[in-house]
């Protein structure tokens, strides 16, 4: 008879181990691997495009045109001495 409880318990225990604890983190960890290898490729991707031309020309326009200020927002001013 005791046997036979400490059977049961045990079958349950186990059960609980296995589909609560190490299914569950199987799973998650094999998620995180598979996004970690998508990322991965992402990033692989993205530096193996090749760099245009235009987005470099685009970029140097850009800072450029930040650097000089436009002829209408300059003030001329004089000094006082």
């Amino acid at each position: 008879m005791f046997r036979l409880i400490f059977l049961i318990i045990a079958c349950w225990l186990l059960y609980k181990l296995i589909f609560e604890l190490i299914i569950p983190v199987y799973k998650a960890s094999r998620n995180m691997r598979s996004r970690f290898r998508e990322m991965h490729q992402q990033m692989q991707d993205q530096m193996n495009q090749p760099a245009n031309g235009n987005n470099v020309s685009n970029n140097t326009q850009v800072k450029k045109g930040q650097s000089r200020p436009a002829s209408e927002d300059y003030i001329e001013f004089e000094e006082v001495n």
